[in-house]
């Protein structure tokens, strides 16, 4: 008759534990860092500014508290990637939030070395988690942040420029949309 090994619950559960967060942490890589060079707004539209429709922008949403605009003038570019969309936000009239939208590998290296080029050099210490599904990278600055989300499986990116104190009121309404 075979003998039968003995196993601890404890055992068992804390290696499942264990296998669980293992699995967990590898899916997501975030790297991130303080921004170099805080624009307090961006490409030159200052936070806070009024926005309305213009030559330049068309409102697409309208949401009482929160409007959104887009670029009326051909495809959106992001430094010299070209994105599928950008949104303007705005919180009360108050300009607060750009989305951008990008799809493909060789759109997402061209988007990184911008930001970088832009806010500095992402904190790439070694020990960090190497590998998985989506990844995480951001800039934080005393009046902005970046935040950029990448999807390896699908090519597909999401960035948010958002005013740290206007953020908050725009999370306050519930008019923050964050997935693709």
């Amino acid at each position: 008759m075979p003998r039968r090994l003995y196993t601890d619950p404890w055992v068992c559960c804390t290696s499942l534990i264990c296998l669980f967060f293992l699995l967990i942490l590898q899916s997501t890589l975030a790297f991130g860092g303080p921004m170099q060079n805080d624009p307090n707004g961006f490409e030159g539209i200052p936070w806070g500014a009024t926005f309305s429709e213009t030559d330049t922008f068309v409102k697409v949403e309208d949401t009482g508290r929160s409007q959104t605009y887009e670029l009326k003038a051909g495809a959106p570019t992001l430094g010299t990637a070209k994105v599928d969309s950008m949104r303007f936000v705005t919180s009360e009239g108050k300009f607060a939030r750009v989305t951008v939208r990008y799809q493909g590998k060789a759109t997402h290296d061209q988007i990184i070395a911008y930001l970088q080029s832009l806010y500095g050099p992402l904190d790439r210490t070694p020990g960090q988690i190497a590998g998985g599904p989506v990844k995480f990278f951001s800039w934080t600055g005393f009046e902005t942040d970046v935040n950029l989300r990448y999807e390896t499986g699908t090519d597909r990116g999401i960035i948010f420029f958002e005013s740290q104190e206007l953020r908050r009121k725009m999370s306050d309404s519930n008019n923050s949309p964050t997935v693709f």
